[in-house]
């Protein structure tokens, strides 16, 4: 079966939801051109250091950049409250893209996360396509700040937070997190409209510390008193409670539901910390 046919079988062609316009729908066009012209042909080879290269590529001195520009854009909008779950596969394979070039090297263990996420969200099939269309964006040059700027006018706040989570995840996925990559994803997550406390908030779940920093889990600091404790796990438990991100399907809401069991357990043990009822 051809591979535009094989989309088609299994729907993908709805999946590209809003992202046929704007920046994210020119890079996701340019990527389906690239593997369709491939004849689905997919090489890989498992260096020693653990990176991974497709067909001619690396990640290196990919020339892409992440500065703001002063393009206009295409002037498409949407209601933020209409998130798709194709809206946010689409977002997670360009940025996840970003993330994984701006250290230099595609690294094997981040292409194993950003698959495994979709076989558990969607099965083999769907995954196998994804996985291809990330294979050509990762060809490609592209602006990060205008991607980020179409999920900004387009995506809700929650949804917003989960694929921040996410992208933490792809960059840990080799237990480390390189000063490049958590210079990108602040960046990302300020171009996406999120607060730096948000972004510090998600941080505190990939950096381990000798201590856990449970007032940062929350986003504020020690001196808060406990009405401002109170007040952040009451914020941070609706921002982030697995039920608003039901419909991107089983596996996001899974994602949701660990950031929201770690607030719980800082929240927990500030209060047994003070002396809180």
């Amino acid at each position: 079966m051809s591979f535009i046919r094989r989309l088609l079988s299994i729907g993908f062609a709805a999946v590209l939801g809003w992202t046929l316009g704007g920046p994210i729908g020119a890079i996701i066009g340019v990527a389906l051109e690239s593997v369709i012209d491939k004849n689905n042909s997919l090489t890989r080879t498992d260096d020693e250091d653990g990176s991974w290269t497709g067909g001619d590529y690396t990640g290196q001195g990919s020339g892409w950049n992440y500065g703001r520009n002063n393009s206009t854009g295409s002037g498409y909008s949407r209601s933020k409250s209409n998130t798709t779950i194709g809206d946010f596969d689409m977002s997670i394979i360009v940025l996840s893209a970003a993330i994984m070039k701006v250290d230099g090297a595609v690294m094997r263990s981040e292409l194993n996360y950003v698959k495994q996420f979709f076989v558990k969200q969607f099965g083999e099939e769907t995954a196998a396509a994804n996985i291809k269309i990330l294979q050509g964006v990762l060809k490609q040059d592209f602006n990060v700040y205008d991607v980020c700027r179409q999920i900004n006018r387009n995506m809700n706040k929650s949804s917003k937070l989960l694929l921040l989570q996410y992208l933490f995840g792809v960059a840990n996925a080799d237990n480390s997190i390189s000063a490049a990559e958590l210079d990108l994803l602040q960046l990302i997550a300020q171009y996406i409209g999120l607060s730096n406390t948000d972004y510090e908030s998600i941080k505190a779940m990939f950096i381990v510390k000798e201590t856990v920093d449970y007032y940062s889990v929350l986003g504020i600091t020690r001196d808060a008193t406990d009405e401002e404790v109170r007040k952040a796990y009451k914020s941070m438990a609706v921002k982030h409670h697995p039920d608003k991100v039901s419909y991107l399907g089983e596996e996001a809401q899974k994602a949701a539901q660990e950031k929201f069991i770690k607030i719980q357990e800082a929240y927990e043990h500030i209060k047994l910390e003070r002396g809180m009822k």
